[in-house]
């Protein structure tokens, strides 16, 4: 991801990098730093965060988000990076509802929501992230509100619970 004067970019395009399945004996940090530097992003990057895991089938994601630094526009060097708003699951419908008892399923686009509101999160909570979440990160994440993982109330058609508004963990 990255952020410039218009907005934040997921630099990927429409989808996300993915590794292959990673070894007991290997790192998974070190595999998301393969990556990136495969697609020409590691130089630039200022965060590296592993903001949740999955199940999936046989194995267990775990996701990353890397915060990249740009010069004045995303796409001057990115050409597909696509634009990443918190209207977004306005657009495609809330996550897919499960029992307490059962594990989640969510879709792609969860996942990157997860992480935008992790980085707010971390924005409020970390020094060491604030400090690699400068230039317009500030303002653009303003727009997502940190919430904590899985705490909806399908029934009563709730949102995410929040951090109150204006209200930081600092």
């Amino acid at each position: 991801m990255s952020a410039d004067d218009v907005g934040l970019w997921l630099i990927s395009g429409s989808d996300a990098w993915r590794s292959e399945a990673i070894h007991q004996d290997s790192d998974p940090h070190t595999s998301v730093e393969r990556i990136l530097e495969a697609n020409g992003a590691l130089d630039g990057v200022k965060l590296l965060h592993s903001t949740s895991w999955r199940a999936d089938e046989t194995a267990v994601v775990l996701t990353y988000v890397a915060v990249i630094g740009c010069g004045a526009f995303v796409r001057d060097k990115w050409l597909d990076a696509a634009p990443i708003s918190p209207a977004i699951p306005d657009a495609v419908g809330k996550p897919n509802e499960v029992l307490a008892t059962e594990a989640p399923i969510p879709r792609y686009i969860d996942v990157l929501m997860h992480g935008m509101r992790h980085l707010q999160f971390l924005l409020q909570t970390d020094s060491s992230a604030r400090s690699a979440l400068c230039g317009k990160w500030p303002e653009h994440l303003a727009a997502f509100r940190p919430a904590l993982a899985g705490m909806y109330d399908f029934e009563r058609g709730e949102e995410p619970i929040t951090l109150p508004e204006g209200q930081s963990a600092r």
